[in-house]
């Protein structure tokens, strides 16, 4: 028996293959999604795992049964899913676990023009229907068509960067036998770039690593390949090709806090004055050179669903996360690794020095990375905090998620897991000795409960 409220997550569905997630499951979702939107067409688009076709097929299925015609894409990342979503108006479905290991898969939903779905909008009504079973519709069943995506989604991202003048680069990319080795090929072909790739072979099964570049251990192979190559840059990319770390000439790795900073630049520079998302853990340089840049910062909750939801409500011109997420208003207020490789790309091959160069000066602060504790009691650990740095002279303190305490010159935000007994704490000063007292004066209390 599947356990539908097991696999429905805040944002996506995502279990165990076939344990929890298997075909008649992925038909069900899709005759459920079918008439949840009510749409003429839905679009499907799958990753490289040996589960992942078969699972799109499917899915595909569940919805022609309700006659919705289904555009099927085949393989492609999930940034692609939210360019056909946007560019045909219609919804879709990205079958991914993303960086998950072998075992996972998922589907990720949106409604048309790329508009997210979660369990507050259309998500738990999505799961009930689900389990419940949908009957054929009335009518004749819809067609299913298969589509290349992949040259109008290559040319769509080109049009949203300036790259036409920009000087020859080698650029080592670790794929990391996910989707970016399908997607970089196309993508960059026609541009001045001598390409150094590793991990291109799509495999489901992740010989080398597993596609999650947000742990530093994941992008060492990447590292040294930039090094003894000589590239200009390093590009890794998750499983599912949404997210983007980058590696700098001397195979250090770059802070996405420093790529969201400059890649806001470059968009204030061809919209001055406009607004830009941040979250609550992004480095505070952010805001800080966004507004010296004229434009309007915007501090939102850690989550892809708060940011796009800040991004509609603003009309922001772009959005970042520190955990590789970028989310442009031209791209549907959807995220794309890609497209945000390609601003990288341009504003390195702009000018003629190294990439370390050009981001000394985003760079303005130390930052601790993200610190798990486990902890039995959250909210109670997260008050003993609170009441600790209470009395401190010119802390300013706030709940937008989780816990924040600030005082002239450093910050940190505590903020429980959603999904496990964790304290996820981030903390940023000016200097490693600064970052290091205030980041054990919390984990002392954090540890001592």
């Amino acid at each position: 028996m599947v356990e539908y409220a097991k696999i429905f997550k805040a944002y996506d569905i995502r279990g165990t293959v076939p344990d929890e997630l298997d075909e008649s499951v992925a038909e069900a979702v899709g005759a459920a999604f079918a008439r949840l939107t009510g749409a003429p067409a839905v679009v499907t688009v799958h990753d490289m795992r040996t589960s992942s076709g078969p699972l799109a097929d499917a899915f595909g299925l569940g919805a022609a049964s309700q006659g919705a015609d289904v555009v099927s894409g085949g393989l492609g990342s999930t940034d692609m899913l939210y360019y056909a979503s946007g560019s045909l108006g219609i919804p879709g479905a990205m079958i991914t676990a993303s960086h998950n290991p072998a075992k996972y898969n998922g589907i990720k939903l949106c409604r048309e023009g790329a508009r997210p779905i979660s369990s507050d909008t259309g998500l738990a009504q999505l799961r009930t229907m689900a389990e419940s079973g949908v009957r054929a519709g009335p009518g004749a069943p819809g067609t299913i068509t298969p589509r290349d995506l992949l040259s109008g989604y290559a040319a769509h991202l080109k049009t949203l960067v300036d790259l036409s003048g920009i000087r020859p680069l080698k650029v080592a990319v670790d794929a990391g036998n996910g989707m970016a080795g399908h997607t970089v090929p196309k993508v960059f072909e026609g541009l001045p770039i001598d390409l150094v790739p590793l991990y291109f072979e799509l495999d489901g099964t992740f010989p080398n690593h597993e596609a999650n570049p947000i742990e530093p251990k994941n992008l060492a192979d990447l590292q040294r390949a930039v090094v003894s190559s000589g590239a200009d840059i390093g590009l890794a990319f998750d499983g599912d090709a949404d997210r983007c770390f980058v590696v700098d000439e001397r195979g250090e790795i770059v802070s996405p806090s420093v790529l969201t900073a400059l890649i806001a630049v470059a968009e204030l520079a061809r919209e001055p004055g406009a607004t830009v998302i941040h979250n609550l853990i992004t480095s505070r340089a952010v805001p800080e050179i966004v507004s010296a840049h004229g434009g309007t910062p915007v501090r939102t909750r850690v989550g892809h669903s708060f940011i796009k939801a800040e991004m509609a409500a603003t009309g922001a011109i772009f959005g970042g996360e520190h955990s590789g997420h970028f989310y442009f208003r031209d791209f549907w207020f959807a995220d794309s690794g890609m497209l945000a490789a390609l601003h990288v790309l341009a504003a390195l091959g702009w000018q003629d020095g190294p990439l370390s160069s050009l981001l000394s000066a985003y760079a303005r602060y130390r930052a601790s990375g993200e610190i798990n504790s486990e902890v039995r009691d959250q909210q109670a650990v997260t008050q003993q905090v609170r009441a600790a740095f209470a009395g401190t002279d010119g802390v300013r303190m706030d709940e937008l998620d989780g816990l924040t305490v600030a005082r002239e010159g450093w910050w940190f935000n505590l903020r429980p897991s959603n999904t496990e007994p964790l304290l996820r704490l981030n903390v940023e000063a000016p200097d490693d000795a600064t970052l290091i007292d205030v980041r054990d004066q919390v984990l002392r209390i954090v540890h001592d409960e």
